[in-house]
Parts: structure tokens; sequence; C-alpha cells
């Protein structure tokens, strides 16, 4: 008797949008000319009006009600979220694929996110009314490798960029998760978990002087576009290994 070869299945990424690649050199070369364009220290007017706009207008009020809503944006508790989704959706489905997600979201944000900070070097606003207390005009430009590491990683805003690349991948395991439990999730309120919290941590981040607004851009152009490769990959479709094929259901498609 004639052995079968099991047929693979075909890998081909998943669509986004807008669909295309073109987006995603956009969101490159926006996040690239904006960093040229700091370099050279343009925008340095805008960002400084804007963060003494800020300063002159931060009720003690106002101030807590965005710390509290800057928490959105904390890497740390979306990362665990995210990965006790994960865990969830493994264990009712039957599947190792959930558990993919959030493994490389945070490998993606590592390897990205941590050393642009540290290669651009920038001062938060804030540097210049407590430790390192730079004079106001030095803590504007990029490059400042003569600062130690901790007080140079304003550029670009971490808060942001978690904050779309956590929140895609909540949305992206909330949905199946439901839908296992027979609950249909509204594309409305995707939309509004995708947005919403991204949109208060860039103003929340930026109103407390904690970054720049140019910090708070251009984390959200990595964002997006990190968000953008998260969301190519066609979870339900990677090559498993022997021992992992037992739990090689898919997810994305359960929804």
């Amino acid at each position: 008797m004639r052995e079968t070869t099991p047929v693979r299945r075909s890998i081909r990424l998943a669509p986004v949008r807008p669909a295309g690649w073109w987006f995603d050199a956009v969101l490159l070369a926006a996040l690239t000319g904006l960093t040229a364009a700091l370099a050279a220290h343009w925008f340095f007017g805008l960002d400084r009006a804007v963060a003494d706009w800020a300063d002159a207008h931060r009720p003690t009020a106002a101030r807590w009600i965005a710390v509290v809503f800057n928490y959105l944006g904390q890497g740390t508790p979306l990362t665990l979220i995210a990965a006790g989704l994960g865990v969830l959706l493994a264990v009712r489905l039957r599947s190792v694929r959930p558990l993919f997600v959030p493994v490389a979201a945070f490998v993606l944000t590592y390897l990205t996110i941590g050393p642009l900070k540290v290669w651009t070097a920038r001062p938060a606003p804030s540097a210049s009314v407590k430790e390192p207390f730079l004079p106001p005009g030095q803590t504007l430009p990029l490059f400042q490798d003569d600062l130690p590491v901790r007080f140079a990683q304003s550029y670009p805003s971490g808060h942001v960029a978690n904050a779309i690349v956590w929140y895609g991948v909540l949305a992206l395991l909330l949905v199946p998760l439901l839908a296992s439990l027979g609950r249909a999730v509204p594309q409305r309120v995707v939309l509004v978990v995708r947005i919403v919290p991204p949109t208060v941590v860039l103003c929340t981040t930026t109103y407390l002087g904690w970054h720049w607004l140019t910090d708070s851009v251009a984390g959200l152009l990595l964002g997006l576009l990190l968000d953008r490769l998260l969301h190519r990959v066609p979870w339900d479709d990677l090559p498993l290994p022997g021992r992992l094929r037992q739990w090689d259901g898919p997810f994305i498609r359960h929804r």
C-alpha cells in the first residue's frame, strides 16, 4: 500500500486594513522622517509650546485623572492580561496557537521599543524640573549619549506604542474566546477596544509632561507598524512540530 503524504496547508499572510504594504512603508517613512527632523532640531518649538501649555493647564484634579487613565498603557499588566486570555483560549479550544500571539507581541515590542529609546537617547520634558535637572533647552534634543540611560528614554513613547500593540492583541484573542462561549462581539466594540485606550494614553502621556508631543506621535507610528505586522501573521496556518499537533486547532477561524 502506498503511503499518502499529508497535505500541508498553504501559508498566506492574513489581510489587514488598509491592504497592501504601502501603508506600512508610509508609517516607516514617517517614523524615520520624524526622527531625522528631530535630529536636525525641527519641531522643538511645537514640542515646547505643547509642554508649556500642559504645564499651565494642569490642575491637581485633572492631573490625577490623567494619571489614572494613563495606566491603560502600562506594558506589564497588558502583557499579563493578554497572556491570561491566550491561556484561557488555548485550554478551551485545545490549541496551542493562541499562546503564540502574546509571545510574539512581547518579543516584537521588546526588540523595538526599548532599543529605539536607548539609541535616540532623548530626555522627557520633566527632566528640567526633576533629576537630572537639565536646562529646559537641553531636554529637547535626541542622541544625548552622555546622560545615564534612565534619564534619556523618552523617544518614542513606549506607553503609546505598547497600548496600540497590546489592545490589538487583546481584541484578537477576545473575539474567539467569547465566540467559544457562544457570544458574538460586534465589530464596533472591537474598534473601541483598539482605538479608545491608545488615544487616551497618547493624550494623557503628553498632557502629564511625561513625553513630548513628537514622542507620542513616534509611538503612534511605531505601534501601528508593529500592530500591522502582528495581524498579518496567519496564526491558524503556522506549521507546528509533531509534539504539538494534537493541540493544532485553529482559533482565528473559530470566531
